[in-house]
C-alpha cells in the first residue's frame, strides 16, 4: 500500500494545529481532521482510518479519554498522542488506558513524525494481516475437524 493510501485522523481543538498538520502531510497521506472528539467519531463512522493522532489537552475530553472511549468500537487504528506539555502521568495513562503507540511533544518535528507514521502503519498492516491469517487458519481447522469426524463416523 502506498503512503497516499494511509488514512490519518488528526484531532486537535486548535484550528491552526489542524491546518499546520494538513499542510505538512497532505501530499503524503490522506488526512482527515476533527476539532473535537464528537467530530472525530463522525469521521471514524464514515472512513477507514489507519492512524489516529490526538492532542492530549482539549476542552471537554483529553486525548487519552478520547482513545479510551473509542477503543471497543474502533480497536484497529494505531494511536499517537501529541501534547504541548511534558506530563509523565499523561504518558503512562496513554500507554496503559488508551493503548497509545507513540507519544510526541508539540511542536512536532515533521520528519520524526512522518517516520513514526510509517512505522505505525506497518504495525497496523501486520495486525490486520495477522487477524486475516488467524481467521483463515480457524476456518481450515474447522474443515479438517469436520473431515476427521466424517472419517470416524463412517
Amino acid at each position: 500500500m502506498s503512503a497516499q493510501h494511509i488514512h490519518i485522523l488528526y484531532v486537535d481543538d486548535e484550528i491552526h494545529n489542524l491546518n499546520a498538520f494538513k499542510a505538512s502531510f497532505r501530499r503524503l497521506y490522506t488526512i482527515f481532521t476533527a476539532s473535537s472528539a464528537e467530530e472525530a467519531e463522525k469521521v471514524l463512522e464514515k472512513e477507514e482510518i489507519h492512524i489516529i493522532i490526538s492532542d492530549q489537552r482539549m476542552p471537554r475530553i483529553t486525548g487519552i479519554e478520547f482513545f479510551e472511549s473509542i477503543l471497543d468500537k474502533y480497536p484497529e487504528p494505531i494511536r499517537i498522542l501529541l501534547t504541548g506539555y511534558a506530563d509523565i502521568n499523561a504518558v503512562i495513562d496513554a500507554i496503559n488506558k488508551g493503548q497509545v503507540y507513540k507519544y510526541f511533544s508539540k511542536p512536532w518535528n515533521d520528519e520524526d513524525l512522518r517516520h513514526n507514521i510509517e512505522k505505525a502503519f506497518e504495525v497496523y498492516a501486520l495486525r490486520k494481516e495477522n487477524k486475516e491469517l488467524t481467521a483463515k487458519l480457524l476456518d481450515v481447522n474447522e474443515k479438517l475437524e469436520f473431515l476427521l469426524r466424517q472419517k470416524l463416523i463412517s
